[in-house]
């Protein structure tokens, strides 16, 4: 059996959609035993898949392969994660500094700006 690279990522639920596995491959972010390919490649049995999401890398390989979807509780029988536990430590120190970042307003108001400007004034008298 053949299967191109998109559609593999796609059945075993490493991206939504076809479309989406294409272009994680076209902008380098999906390799094939580290390197770079296009999407029509072909994947065989053993080779390793390696997704670049954020700054971690995540390392799958090859058990079997399919042509059609399978559901969640199948994926487990068509690909093994692979993936060092400091890499996973890595996309969760970028998740919650992710967090950390939404839970600021941002940038201050200009009333918050004035109040500064108040505060700092004051300070550098005494």
């Amino acid at each position: 059996m053949k299967i191109r690279l998109d559609k593999y990522l796609w059945a075993v639920r490493l991206s939504k959609t076809r479309s989406q596995a294409t272009e994680l491959i076209s902008k380098g972010k999906a390799l094939l035993n580290d390197a770079v390919i296009k999407p029509a490649r072909e994947v065989k049995v053993g080779e390793t898949i390696t997704l670049l999401k954020h700054n971690a890398r995540f390392q799958y390989k090859v058990l079997q392969l399919l042509d059609k979807r399978v559901g969640a509780p199948l994926v487990k029988d068509y690909i093994q994660d692979i993936t060092s536990p400091e890499e996973i430590e890595k996309l969760k120190a970028y998740q919650d500094a992710q967090r950390n970042y939404r839970q600021t307003d941002g940038k201050p108001t200009k009333k918050d700006r004035r109040e500064l400007d108040r505060f700092m004034d004051d300070w550098q008298e005494n």
